[in-house]
């Protein structure tokens, strides 16, 4: 089978020279972290967002940085870092003399700006209560915030709130979400305002453009600026959003808005004949096109979401990618309105795609690894890369050819020994074919122990991609060889594979893992096959649970984090009722609990006997932490081995640096203690 090979990693190797070592938890903490790249109307200035890590604060810090993209090895500079001060999300004016950025300077994000030759930023909002994030309106004589405010606020000043003497602390509520993903409802939702900008400077608490709909544009918690855009003349704005019905949670209805930029009307909805996702409006700098992303399934938040396309004179659309089979992820236009660029995966890869917006041809123009931040340019495109042994940097690609224009974590990563991944493919469940990967500790001689590694969603993927979470690259450095099967129910092979997994949680996906270890231990002499543990979270989580009374002669340990251990309670607990519904054949559970039961974790117990590390967190609303003390509840209950580590607040990932650290220190350690491996951290 091919073995992968991954960008960036020789230049890296050869950047310091260093003495070899093996990839920690202590290195994936302190790296650096570039997202959000704006580049100049001329092609001359990249500027970018890069995170640090303050550990003694247990936090990242953002500053701007800035590329010249016209001086070949040029090196990047920061640009815009004040010391204790968040700047990030950099967008450049239509004339590209300036640089506006969101600020927390003086305890609030606000919008700034600064020229791109350099020098003092200003502030260009000085909104009470902060927002969310903004856009400037091509014209420049506009700018939109969203911010977090009470429906039908008509402008952003925050409202007061006047509390009697005799309040209380609790919360009160009519209907669902009382809480979703990591917070509890507040009663605000994000809002769209329109600011009139002259001379770098915006005036006012600006105009709400939504009128009396009801709901979070950008959407909570993942949304973003992708779902706001201008008009190429600056007088409407185009928003997604789900309007907020009596049962909010049972909706994946996003619909895109046009609105004009003074609020004279109300919105009108372009997308009303579609009751699934419609998303990520993108208008063509020509002002003639806009394009969007849609499913077509109501109540299924992993439909395959297709390339549509709006004639914004006529209003006909055409849906340009609805005979390939993958579903796209972002959407950017090329300067001259001629090519759509999106991302989509495609068999553990992520790379970047053209598509024609009259035939709606589909061209791939990258090969291995994960694509992100698409800016197209005059000449090309500037993005992000990363791998499984690499993590984010800047690349260009014009006139095919990929080039590299940052190293950001040189220093941070020499001497570092990189594992070989190779990927392979076997027969699964249903006879279709399911590819996975093996990770190969560097260095490594003799047969190493098997951290075997399923993913959440459960429609995800185990692809080429750099993670700050569940990283097997530093797997490998502790010594272990990494095994990953994207299993039926996985992104990136055709929507039929990924719908597979409906009403089918603990059977063929637990078919496949099977199957798909046995092969990577039959294909690999190098992995001791009697010598594994499994681990996951999310979905992941749930298939560990499921292991413990499906295939619990198995493994020498299991690490489940945020795993369903009982689906009845989860269908009562969960916020996004549309996910656990729709997993189960697509009815509340009191209607059919036999599709809810029939996979579920608590009903086979009495089988359990593998040692178990369980891992949640009290601020996880989607897979709350009393599933994780159920389990851990059962698994003392039984005499098995067995560790809970609860982290305070929180929410489904473990993100914070300390957090992180301690994460890693304990799931490694759960799995040398089964294996008998000797740590080598």
């Amino acid at each position: 089978m091919k073995k992968l090979l991954f960008p960036g990693v020789a230049l890296a190797s050869l950047a310091v020279p260093a003495a070899a070592r093996q990839l920690t938890i202590a290195d994936v903490t302190m790296l650096s972290r570039v997202s959000s790249p704006a580049v100049s109307p001329d092609g001359h200035w990249l500027v970018y967002q890069q995170r640090e890590t303050d550990l003694e604060r247990d936090r990242g810090t953002t500053d701007l940085w800035r590329l010249d993209l016209t001086r070949k090895g040029a090196s990047p500079e920061k640009f815009v870092a004040e010391a204790n001060v968040n700047e990030g999300a950099p967008q450049f004016s239509a004339d590209g003399r300036w640089v506006y950025f969101q600020s927390d300077k003086g305890g609030e994000d606000n919008v700034w700006v600064v020229a791109a030759s350099g020098g003092a930023p200003s502030q260009v909002t000085d909104l009470k209560g902060g927002i969310g994030g903004f856009k400037v309106a091509p014209t420049g004589d506009k700018l939109l915030i969203w911010a977090d405010r009470w429906p039908g606020a008509a402008t952003s000043e925050p409202a007061m709130v006047k509390k009697a003497a005799d309040a209380g602390n609790g919360r009160t509520y009519d209907q669902l979400f009382v809480r979703h993903w990591a917070s509890w409802s507040d009663g605000t939702r994000s809002q769209i305002f329109v600011l009139p900008l002259a001379n770098g400077k915006a005036s006012g608490f600006g105009r709400a453009i939504e009128g009396a709909l009801v709901g979070d544009t950008p959407s909570k918690p993942f949304g973003g600026g992708e779902e706001i855009a201008w008009s190429a003349d600056g007088k409407t704005v185009f928003f997604a959003l789900r309007e907020a019905g009596r049962i909010e949670p049972l909706s994946t209805n996003l619909d895109i808005f046009a609105a004009p930029a003074d609020g004279s009307s109300a919105p009108v909805n372009l997308t009303a004949a579609n009751q699934a996702t419609d998303t990520q409006p993108s208008v063509s700098p020509d002002g003639k096109w806009l394009a969007y992303a849609a499913m077509k399934r109501p109540g299924y938040e992993s439909d395959k979401l297709t390339l549509m396309i709006r004639d914004l004179a006529t209003g006909q659309v055409r849906a340009l990618t609805d005979n390939w089979d993958r579903s796209i992820e972002s959407i950017a236009w090329s300067p001259d309105s001629k090519t759509i660029y999106v991302t989509a995966e495609d068999v553990q890869e992520n790379p970047v795609w053209s598509v024609s917006p009259t035939t709606g041809k589909v061209t791939r123009l990258t090969k291995l690894g994960n694509v992100g931040n698409v800016v197209p340019t005059a000449k090309g495109l500037v993005y992000t890369l990363n791998s499984l042994t690499a993590p984010d940097d800047f690349y260009a690609l014009a006139r095919g050819k990929a080039t590299r224009l940052t190293d950001v974590n040189a220093d941070k990563l020499a001497g570092i020994e990189w594992p070989t991944v190779t990927k392979f493919s076997f027969t699964g469940a249903n006879n279709d074919t399911v590819w996975g990967y093996a990770v190969k500790p560097a260095g490594s001689s003799g047969k190493v122990p098997i951290a075997y590694m399923v993913h959440g969603g459960p429609q995800g993927s185990s692809n080429n991609s750099w993670s700050y979470r569940w990283n097997p690259a530093l797997f490998a450095g502790a010594g272990y060889g990494l095994v990953a099967v994207d299993f039926h129910g996985s992104t990136g092979y055709g929507q039929a594979f990924t719908d597979a997994i409906r009403d089918n949680w603990g059977g063929w996906p637990l078919e496949d893992l099977k199957k798909g270890l046995d092969a990577a231990t039959a294909k690999f002499d190098w992995l001791d096959k009697d010598n594994a543990c499994a681990l996951g979270a999310s979905y992941g989580g749930y298939m560990m649970n499921w292991i413990e009374g499906n295939w619990p002669d198995r493994f020498k340990c299991i690490v489940q984090h945020d795993g369903v251990f009982d689906a009845r309670a989860m269908a009562y607990e969960t916020e996004e009722l549309w996910f656990d519904e729709w997993e189960h054949g697509g009815h509340p559970y009191y209607d059919a609990p036999d599709a809810f039961e029939k996979w579920n974790p608590v009903n086979h117990v009495t089988a359990w006997k593998t040692p178990q590390l369980v891992i949640t967190s009290e601020g996880d609303y989607r897979i709350p932490y009393t599933q994780g003390i159920a389990a851990f509840t059962a698994l003392q209950r039984r005499g098995i081995p067995s560790r809970l580590i609860v982290f305070p607040g929180g929410s489904h990932w473990v993100t914070a640096p300390k957090e992180s650290r301690q994460w890693y220190r304990e799931v490694l350690g759960w799995l040398d203690q089964w294996t008998g491996k000797t740590p080598a951290r």
